[in-house]
């Protein structure tokens, strides 16, 4: 174990590409322990044909799809048209907008770049200091891993062996009330700072832009009511999704052309092959881990000192808190969870509310300096330096701590939904 984090680290601090790292971890660990290497690639390919799993290279097609296909505007548009009349309207509207098409794409980093490239400008323009525009789109697009279609409750859900439809529903509340807090939080800053006032629209023209946002929000429709409906199967409604977000994004947005479809699909082919790179990798390294009796002794440390159920909690938010600013999510997920899964049980920790703490870390580990990936995001759209988005999250940041604690320390809030839907 001690020489398998040391040449983790080391790769890591050397600038390696967080793929390669997982996979020269994972091929030394098996040659050092006298596995041969074509017992890893076998492994790796076993573990990726999984049914559940293809939803996600369909999950991530579906957001290439309505980043580029004017799905985004049409969403903009929708919140700028029903929050006109509040102080900081710029503001309500990147939250409102970045939670609708985190119901869309289920990724993070998708949300703060589609929804930074429209209105981070906007409100640059309007007079909002760039820190701020920063801060809320940032912040408010890490939602977009937490409110189904969540790519890494997917993956939790695989490693975990728990029924994904009940991981969408845990998410919802907590998102949610992610999403209210960001809401209060800029409605107070703008009061304060006298933030511009956007015109309050006509009611024809609400109900026009309502009418022209129903085809985007029929995408998260499909896919909640295929799934609960019981019509289809997480994987099929990945596929629908993609189906759906191309044609609405060909036939009522028009965002970009027929003969443009393949550069689309190009962009979003690479997108998931990525994922998939990393995936495959954490997959081998994860299974060196826990082959190595790591998840056991670990375990066995706890019942040793007899830690309760909320120091473990403290314990492993701290944990994931630290690995988040460093790691990929997919990485942190897949390399961490085998290891604290055995250890759920002996705690008393339901699994489905232990994914949505885990998930809410993740959240934080993309916007916490030094290398939270939706700051570079931020601050390439923005064309700002790190140190721009930097402030502007910190407010932000703070707030996700506070959701974390009552998430972790409230349980009914991300059980309470999967048990009145599926039973306790």
């Amino acid at each position: 174990m001690a020489s398998f984090l040391t040449l983790f680290v080391g790769l890591l601090v050397a600038g390696m590409p967080v793929f390669l790292v997982l996979g020269l971890c994972a091929g030394a660990m098996f040659m050092m322990s006298g596995q041969p290497l074509v017992g890893l690639a076998q492994l790796v390919v076993n573990e990726l044909n999984s049914p559940t799993l293809m939803a996600l290279p369909l999950f991530v097609m579906a957001a290439a799809f309505m980043r580029f296909g004017g799905v985004a505007d049409a969403l903009v548009d929708l919140a700028a048209a029903w929050l006109g009349g509040l102080p900081g309207s710029l503001g309500l509207v990147a939250v409102v907008a970045c939670t609708l098409f985190a119901a869309i794409c289920g990724s993070s980093v998708a949300t703060a770049l589609a929804m930074g490239t429209i209105l981070i400008p906007a409100m640059l323009e309007r007079g909002y200091p760039r820190s701020f525009a920063l801060g809320v789109v940032g912040a408010s697009g890490t939602i977009g891993i937490v409110i189904p279609p969540s790519l890494p409750l997917i993956l939790y859900g695989i490693v975990a062996e728990q029924s994904v439809p009940r991981l969408f529903l845990a998410g919802i509340l907590p998102g949610l009330l992610q999403a209210v807090a960001f809401f209060v939080w800029v409605l107070y800053v703008a009061r304060r700072r006298r933030f511009p006032i956007e015109p309050v629209r006509p009611w024809s023209e609400r109900m026009r832009v309502t009418l022209s946002a129903l085809p985007a929000l029929l995408v998260p429709l499909v896919v909640m009511v295929g799934i609960y409906g019981g019509f289809v199967t997480v994987t099929e409604a990945a596929a629908l999704s993609a189906v759906v977000a191309l044609a609405v994004s060909l036939f009522f947005y028009r965002g970009f052309h027929f003969s443009q479809t393949l550069s689309v699909v190009a962009i979003g082919l690479r997108s998931a092959a990525s994922i998939m790179l990393i995936i495959a990798t954490a997959l081998a390294a994860g299974h060196w881990l826990t082959e190595s009796g790591a998840p056991a002794r670990f375990v066995e440390l706890l019942l040793a000192h007899h830690f309760s159920t909320w120091q473990f909690l403290l314990a492993i938010n701290g944990l994931l808190l630290v690995l988040g600013c460093f790691l990929e999510v997919t990485a942190t997920l897949l390399l961490v969870l085998p290891i604290l899964a055995p250890a759920l049980g002996t705690m008393g920790i339901d699994p489905i509310h232990f994914s949505i703490i885990f998930t809410h870390n993740m959240e934080i580990g993309l916007v916490h300096p030094p290398v939270g990936l939706n700051l570079f995001v931020l601050s390439a759209v923005a064309v700002a330096p790190m140190g721009a988005a930097i402030r502007g999250i910190l407010p932000f940041l703070l707030i996700l701590l506070v959701v974390l604690a009552v998430i972790t320390y409230a349980p009914l809030l991300t059980l309470w939904l999967p048990n009145a839907v599926f039973g306790s």
